[in-house]
């Protein structure tokens, strides 16, 4: 695989972005989503930005494991997993045309989820029983054929009022058990290969410096103004996607 010095340097953000959103602002995780799928094609960078969403959920882990919240984790992993296997049976019916319009619309889709949350913010409460299945089943479709269930989990978080470094450590241990429960539906998808891992390699420094980016973020950052710019990007970039 190789990249032109346009798309390598959109890459080389893209990794920066998948560190920040594991360790400071999950968010983030939705336009890195989105910049691989306008630099390769959709349906393989699916399968490429997984790697390095695991470097990242390890080094999340390492950093706030012990924060994590595991009764929210249990609770939402087994509807998460329904999630991933209806997501793997539909990328395998998609064409990369199909597959660029529907990440697309999943990130206008957690844009709009986003903005929405924020505005009903501390009134978000969980309405009922139905909540975390259908939030998980939601977040394990859209976390295999976009990785941008970030914004889907902040959701349910959020509704469980949890203060933020069990938000971020309860969620740092959920994606690294979703993470690697998608491992084999990416490689029997065909997406996940020895040529993307080699090109991982490559990108993951600039992940491990995004981590640290983001630790340092984490207690010093503005958040309604970094989730303005955060949710325009990702607006913009999901936007290019339907346009194609």
């Amino acid at each position: 695989m190789s990249l032109s010095s346009w798309p390598l340097a959109l890459a080389v953000f893209g990794a920066l972005f998948v560190g920040v959103s594991k360790t400071g602002v999950g968010g983030l995780g939705v336009l890195a989503s989105a910049l691989f799928a306008l630099i390769m094609p959709a349906k393989a960078s699916a399968g490429f930005v997984l790697p390095m969403l695991l470097f990242g959920d390890i080094v999340a882990v390492a950093s706030y494991r012990q924060h994590a919240q595991w009764r929210h984790i249990a609770r939402m992993f087994p509807w998460t997993a329904a999630g991933v296997v209806l997501g793997w049976l539909a990328m395998g019916q998609m064409d990369d045309r199909q597959a660029k319009l529907l990440i697309g619309g999943i990130v206008l889709a957690l844009t709009a989820l986003q903005l929405a949350r924020r505005r009903m913010g501390a009134d978000l409460t969980a309405p009922g029983a139905w909540f975390g299945p259908v939030l998980g089943v939601l977040a394990g479709f859209t976390t295999l054929v976009a990785n941008a269930a970030g914004a889907i989990m902040a959701v349910y978080l959020l509704a469980m009022r949890l203060p933020k470094l069990e938000f971020v450590g309860t969620a740092a241990v959920f994606f690294l058990a979703v993470n690697l429960f998608k491992v084999p539906f990416m490689v029997n998808l065909g997406l996940l290969t020895a040529e993307s891992l080699s090109f991982n390699l490559l990108l993951a420094p600039a992940v491990f410096v995004g981590t640290l980016g983001g630790r340092w973020l984490l207690p010093r950052l503005d958040q309604r103004v970094f989730e303005n710019v955060t949710l325009a990007l990702g607006a913009l970039a999901g936007a290019r996607l339907l346009l194609g």
